[in-house]
């Protein structure tokens, strides 16, 4: 059944590794008992996800009798199998409960409530002014209008599941796979997955065909990877299951932890015939994954269904509702309150009078049927229906054609429209269009959202020479790789000069480079149809030796001790030596190989950042040469790579092997003693080269991220990628002036201030403004930190700071490399201290503020890290997992009270996009799983940028304007009943014809309010592109608040009183025309509607003839509906419901009324035309800008410590993948056909030295002393002494500290007192210094020195003058030196600066944070220290 499937003892190594890695169950169980709950936003299922810890969950295979047995407790004495079925359902109703359940939520509206109330009232003959189905047909119209969209929503999601069910699979049944659906597989099932498949649940892999059982799965649907990994069965179940009948007869037992949703994290064990084997992560194939270059492999259901993980971070389908519904929530209710307070006011005046009535008037009491007090109860509830208006229904019912309409635009917008994929974009909610103009935070994907998923191989440097594409001209028309047979035709790169090289075969260093790159790697190889596939840990690992293929060094293929490489049409076999992996700490791997000349080599390639440390002495010029190309190519955000090898002797080799054998069979501290080994043979190379991989963005992503920082809208990575620091700097959402937070920083100042304080305040003042301004600050933080800062704050910080990152397989460290820990550990201590002043003065910390009792401890965590993250410029997230990504939305939704966006392409981002208030969903490789979850569907991420500034702040004021409009013209008409209340005795007697108050808001008004919500535009398209800042006007809520609800509301008010006065007035000294209460009525009405058509033409900005057009209907609507309401004949036909015959015909035959009707108008229109002008003249001439106080004269604001990275060729861009490759593997023949045993080595863990045994062993180093020794001859020659606490400026003091170790600086001015004690420097390790240090300078004259045995005489020097600041104070010879590759200095790989100042900054004016030493400035401190 599995041909080549040989047992290897390395699979109890690779399961010890794995089981031994700290993952974040160990996390779980360091949590205290305040778990962090999802009142608290952290996880959901947090303290259920404690208890399931332990192994209760027990399947057992091929008996679904037993596995039935178990029941949980569902609802009181109810019990439900305990094991669900394979069954998933997403959509948010089903035919039962879509009725009950949609009407709740269409109830949460208060505007519905509200109707509702009235429909009610409207129900009482007694006080009813209209029948009662005039208010109730249409708001059943508009509830079913709401419900068919959510239907027609909900049917997708319905569509999608079915067809999730519904896919096949093959299941064993009896002693045959046959095939089934997924909806029916049950845990203890054994399947069949062959190539490509999808895997249908969470299943214990048993069995593979490959060798030893490996089977490789891609993860992009889970965590956005698209390089394969691997897992493998347990090695009892790869030798035993042999055979479908052996499988059929397999009873065994997995008892292991209870589903959660902890993605990378499984514990568990098999029970077989007696014996107990262990289980990880490693053994498990996800729900989810997809098969690849695997032919068959055989799993057994652990969990199915909802407990599936991925279905665990899948989240709930949440009810969203924009920030303007919320505020017309708020302001229903208070419209409503009013009305009330109103109505009791009138209903009040109405008791007196009837009260006072009936006392005069005694002999007419006996026609009163009801109390005054029940009169007085009606006439409240007739004030209630008649005022009731106030809260339009029109006016959701327009709003419902707006959203609907803007959405189409969206659907029609050409500039969204991907044609390669002819897709155009589409809003999939009409009701969140307004908010689209409202988003602060976005938050992306990486794989598939911001990057292409394509890595390409874009520039090399060998020898010191570039070689980068030649230009477009130059390109052949066909592929210059013809000539290789071996070629995949897919590199684009083309450099014609380095093709001629690498074919002449002369050069040795060009020979030496490909040669690297097609041995020195863990690259797997296939052949299918006579060509080469190539599988790899990374895809950029993949790029370069597909890169070294086509260029005519081809990897072949591989045995467990052998490589293959075709290498310019000549096939040679390389015997591998020695494979020495990478990993993220020693950031390099290495080959020892023998050549078939039988000369032994060793291939090393890694990070520059470590390479450099390792190479031989000489070679200064090409050293510099490729610094200069790793510079640039960091500069273009490439992804670097440093090749190096040398030739090893035989007597070398043989003294090496003995030790290295020695160290892999130490009993402990095995992988230390053989990295020790690892690092003795990476000494003293050649430095070949660099190369330089593009991990290419989308098309426009970088233009979108721009303009969207622009509009004031923050961008937040969050990917389930490793570390996109290198994606961050290509985006431009990290800088290098940024001060860039990492996890133990995070975790230390958080620890340190925030937990002391036990609260995070966000103070407010002009002092913190002016601080935070000078400073740009950025985070990176992985999925695995988050867990323990949120959960684990509290803790002692060196314990908090030693877990994070740190893995089992990596706790050994390279020789001094322990000791940079407790660099690190007191670097960032150094950084607290730094900052903490800083935190206090901003406000971000309280300097003594009682804490909040009413806050538990997990709300103060969560507030203290969403605060600081919200004070940064970006936010990167890594290594997150589904759930996480949907927690750190869930945090900056609570906590900062702001509109967020999600965007993302895959599965792992449904949780995100359901959470976030607006949820996009890129129709990319990775399925449509996103899109059928999302509220928007675009193909590009570039279209967001439209999306947002274009159609979303459209949709914002569109929506603004139209209800501010409408609660002014609703007023402007409703108020005169009020007023009309006072003349008519308080009988809620309307004053207006029926029919107009009916079509007022339906026809009069209504083409006008539709045209503002869908055409309106006060700039266009490509003004709000090129002006985003626009676009914060939404953030603010400047367009609807409160403030411009009561400005509608007093306009509205204003206009009445005008309207019905100036009416009541006039009338007084013109009896004729004002005979009767309706021609009083029509004057009023013809003046309200004249007012509110005249306001609505001066608040609108684009006049089309869709306009005109909409303002001459409503005119003539009115004409013509009034002409016929008041017709004789419908009169004669109900004169009760049309009571005013010919009332308009006989006041409009007066040409005086006209003149009061033009009167009314003009003065509703005049004052508020000029208070306009006049206002915006006033801004014209007295921008905001010029308005803001200056700081006060005596505030002297404190510079901020400024802390920033040095060199972008220093950021860790290097082209690997984060974990360790396959070289376990290979050497050990377990993903080969040949295996033969290899003695399996555990991972040691390693003890951390003391403080003491630190200083002892650093004394002993002769570097140390050299070190040491130049500190004490200048503190001796310092003069003067400078207190610790002071400040000094940027240019004064410039201390280097790595990660490494190292310890240098540059000396502008003479160093403080600090320095002179020597105390801190003491503590501080110090590896040997590197080749760029400050102390390893050449000499005066010019000339290069060995970069690492030459130091230069600085125990001589003297404190520069103040005087002396530039270089024309130096001797001519350091004029010639100083620019002698100045980058030197500067672009070495220093993580951090800090730089203080002492000098006063000019009052008023904060600082802003130096940029970047030029290279003037840099060999201007290079002069300083090499002249004295």
């Amino acid at each position: 059944m599995r041909p080549g499937m040989e047992d290897t003892p390395g699979r109890e190594r690779a399961q010890r590794r794995c089981l031994n890695k700290p993952g974040p169950s160990e996390n779980y169980k360091l949590r205290p008992e305040g778990l962090t709950s999802m009142g608290s936003l952290a996880y959901s299922e947090e303290l259920e996800e404690e208890k399931n810890s332990a192994f209760t969950w027990e399947v057992k295979a091929n008996n679904r009798t037993y596995n039935d047995q178990f029941k949980e407790k569902a609802f009181l004495c109810w019990q439900r199998k305990k094991y669900k079925d394979n069954t998933i359902h997403t959509a948010k109703y089903n035919f039962f409960s879509f009725l009950p359940l949609n009407l709740y939520e269409q109830f949460h509206r208060m505007s519905n409530l509200y109707f509702l109330f009235i429909i009610i009232l409207q129900g009482i003959p007694e006080i009813s002014t209209l029948p009662w189905f005039t208010l109730f047909t249409p708001f059943v119209c508009l509830l079913v209008i709401r419900a068919t969209r959510d239907l027609v929503d909900d049917i997708g999601r319905h569509r999608s599941d079915r067809t999730i069910n519904n896919r096949p699979c093959q299941v064993l049944v009896g002693k045959s796979f046959l095939w089934k659906k997924w909806r029916d597989l049950h845990v203890g099932d054994l399947i069949r997955l062959d190539k490509d498949n999808i895997v249908p649940a969470d299943v214990l892999l048993l069995a593979s065909t490959e060798p030893s059982s490996l089977c490789h799965v891609e993860t992009a649907d889970i965590d956005g990877e698209t390089n394969l990994k691997f897992r493998q069965a347990p090695m009892v179940t790869h030798h035993e299951l042999t055979s479908i009948r052996k499988m059929a007869s397999f009873q065994g037992k997995v008892v292991c932890e209870e589903p959660n949703s902890r993605m990378h994290h499984f514990m568990g064990h098999l029970k077989w015939e007696g014996q107990k084997y262990s289980l990880d992560s490693g053994n498990i194939l996800l729900r989810g994954c997809k098969i690849r270059n695997t032919d068959t492999c055989y799993g057994m259901v652990i969990y199915a269904g909802f407990d599936t993980k991925i279905m665990r971070n899948c989240g709930k389908i949440h009810l969203k509702r924009t920030k303007i519904d919320r505020l017309m929530n708020r302001l229903v209710i208070l419209v409503f309150m009013v009305l009330v307070l109103i109505s009791v006011a009138l209903t009040l005046g109405f008791w007196d009078m009837a009260t006072e009535f009936k006392a005069k008037h005694h002999y007419v009491a006996e026609k009163h049927v009801h109390s005054v007090t029940t009169e007085s109860f009606l006439i409240f509830c007739s004030f209630l229906i008649l005022l009731s208006v106030m809260v339009p229904m029109s006016a959701f019912f327009t709003a419902e054609f707006i959203h609907l309409g803007n959405s189409i635009f969206i659907n029609w917008d050409v500039q969204m429209y991907y044609e390669p994929q002819d897709m155009p974009a589409k809003a999939r909610n009409t009701s969140l269009n307004d908010q689209l103009g409202q988003v602060e935070y976005v938050f992306s994907d990486k794989t598939g959202t911001l990057t292409q998923n394509v890595m390409t191989f874009r520039k090399c440097c060998i020898d010191g020479i570039v070689y980068g594409p030649d230009e477009e001209e130059a390109l052949c028309k066909e592929s210059p790789y013809l000539w290789n047979k071996f070629a995949d035709g897919k590199l684009l790169f083309q450099n014609a000069r380095l093709l001629g090289a690498v074919r002449s075969n002369e050069d040795r260093m060009v020979r030496e480079f490909w040669r690297l790159l097609a041995i020195c790697h863990t690259v797997m190889v296939q052949k299918k149809d006579n060509q080469l596939l190539y599988q790899a840990a990374s895809p950029d690992e993949e790029a370069l030796v597909t890169a070294a293929r086509n260029f005519g060094y081809v990897f072949l293929a591989r045995t467990q001790d052998s490589v293959t490489v075709v290498e310019l049409g000549e096939e040679r076999v390389y015997q591998v030596l020695a494979m020495m992996d990478f990993n993220s700490v020693r950031k390099r791997m290495s080959v020892l190989v023998r050549n078939p000349e039988g000369s032994i080599y060793l291939y090393t390639k890694g990070a520059d950042t470590v390479l450099f440390d390792r190479l031989y002495k000489k070679g200064l010029k090409e050293w510099t040469a490729t610094e200069e190309a790793l510079t640039s190519f960091a500069k273009q955000t490439l992804r670097t790579l440093c090749l190096a090898y040398k030739k090893v002797d035989e007597d070398t080799y043989a003294a090496w092997r003995q030790r290295h054998q020695e160290a892999s069979v130490l009993p402990q501290n095995r992988a230390h003693a053989l990295h020790q080994v690892y690092e003795e043979m990476e000494q003293n190379l050649q430095l070949l080269g660099a190369t330089a991989i593009e991990d290419r963005l989308q098309d426009g992503v970088l233009e979108t991220i721009q303009c969207l920082k622009q509009g004031n809208i923050k961008v937040w990575v969050l990917t389930g990628d490793k570390p996109v620091v290198n994606i961050g700097f290509a985006c431009q959402l990290l800088s290098e002036d940024m001060l860039i937070l990492e996890e133990k920083e995070i975790a230390q100042v958080l620890e340190a201030y925030w937990v002391r304080n036990n609260n995070l305040l966000s103070g407010e003042g002009s002092l913190k403004n002016q601080l935070l301004s000078q400073v740009k600050m950025a985070m990176v933080i992985s999925g695995e930190f988050l867990d323990q800062l949120l959960l684990s704050l509290s803790k002692e910080p060196r314990v908090l700071v030693q877990s994070v990152n740190v893995d089992a397989e990596e706790s050994w460290q390279e020789p001094g490399e322990r000791r940079p820990d407790f660099l690190q550990a007191r670097r960032t201590s150094l950084m607290r201290r730094t900052l903490g002043p800083w935190l206090r003065s901003t406000g971000l910390v309280p300097q003594s503020k009682e804490p909040n009792t009413h806050e538990s401890p997990q709300v103060r965590r969560e507030r203290a890290f969403v605060e600081l993250a919200s004070r940064c410029q970006a936010v990167i997230c890594c290594r997150m997992t589904p759930k996480q990504k949907a927690l750190i939305v869930a945090l900056v939704k609570k906590y900062q009270n702001v509109v967020t966006l999600a965007i993302g392409d895959g599965a792992n981002d449904v949780n995100m996009i359901k959470t976030a208030d607006i949820g996009v969903g890129l129709a990319g490789k990775e399925g449509m799983q996103a899109v059928q979850n999302s509220d928007y569907m675009l193909a590009q991420f570039c279209f967001l940028r439209r999306l947002l500034l274009v159609h979303g702040r459209w949709s914002y004021m569109r929506v603004c304007k139209f209800l501010r409009y409408f609660i002014y013209k609703t007023l402007a008409i409703v108020m005169v009943q009020i007023w009309f209340a006072f003349y008519s005795g308080f009988t809620a007697q309307p004053l207006y014809e029926g029919w107009f108050l009916a079509l007022f808001n339906l026809l009069y008004t209504s083409l006008p309010v539709l045209y503002i919500g869908l055409f309106e535009q006060d700039v266009s398209a490509e003004q709000s592109l090129e002006l985003p800042q626009l676009y914060s006007a939404g953030q603010k809520d400047e367009l609807l608040n409160y403030w411009v609800f009561l400005q509608a509301l007093a306009h509205g008010t204003a206009t009445s009183l005008v309207n019905f006065f100036m009416t009541l007035w006039i009338s007084h000294g013109m009896s004729e025309p004002f005979s009767d209460c309706q021609s009083f009525a029509v004057v009023v009405a013809l003046s309200g509607l004249l007012s509110v058509t005249v306001e609505v033409m001066l608040i609108t900005k684009r006049w089309t003839v869709l306009f005109v057009l909409a303002i001459v209907f409503s005119i003539c609507f009115y004409v013509v509906i009034t002409w016929a309401s008041q017709s004789f004949w419908l009169f004669s036909i109900a004169p009760k419901n049309f009571p005013f015959l010919y009332a308009d015909r006989n006041v409009l035959s007066h040409p005086s009324i006209l003149l009061v009707v033009l009167l009314n108008v003009s003065l509703n229109t005049l004052p508020v035309l000029a208070l306009r002008v006049s206002y915006q003249a006033f801004k014209k001439k007295h921008p905001k800008g010029e308005r803001k106080e200056a700081p006060a004269e005596g505030v002297a604001v404190e510079p901020l410590p400024y802390l920033r990275r040095e060199s972008r060729a220093r950021r860790s861009s290097y082209a690997f993948s984060h974990r360790e490759g396959y070289a376990d593997l290979i050497t050990q023949g377990t993903i080969l056909q040949k295996s033969p045993g290899v003695n399996s080595d555990a991972l040691a863990d390693h003890s951390v030295p003391s403080d003491e045994e630190l200083a002892s062993s650093l004394k002993e180093s002769p570097q140390y002393q050299r070190n040491l020794s130049f500190l004490g001859k200048k503190r001796h020659q310092h003069q003067g002494k400078v207190c610790s606490g002071d400040v000094r400026p940027p240019s004064t003091v410039s201390s280097s500290l790595t990660m490494e170790g190292q310890f240098s600086f540059t000396k502008n001015e003479a160093p403080s007192s600090s320095w002179q004690s020597g105390s801190f420097h003491k503590e501080l390790p110090v590896k040997q210094a590197r080749p760029y240090s400050s102390v390893n300078l050449p000499s005066a004259k010019g000339k290069p020195s060995s970069l690492r045995g030459s130091q230069m005489p600085f125990s001589e020097s003297q404190p520069l003058p103040s005087g002396q600041s530039s270089l024309k104070n130096q001797p001519a010879s350091l004029e010639k030196m100083a620019f002698w590759k100045m980058s030197l200095l500067s672009q070495r790989s220093w993580p951090y600066i800090w730089q203080n100042e002492s000098h006063p900054r000019k009052k008023g004016r904060a600082p802003l944070p130096e940029p970047h030493p030029t290279q003037v400035e840099t060999a201007t401190a290079l002069g300083r220290i090499i002249h004295k």
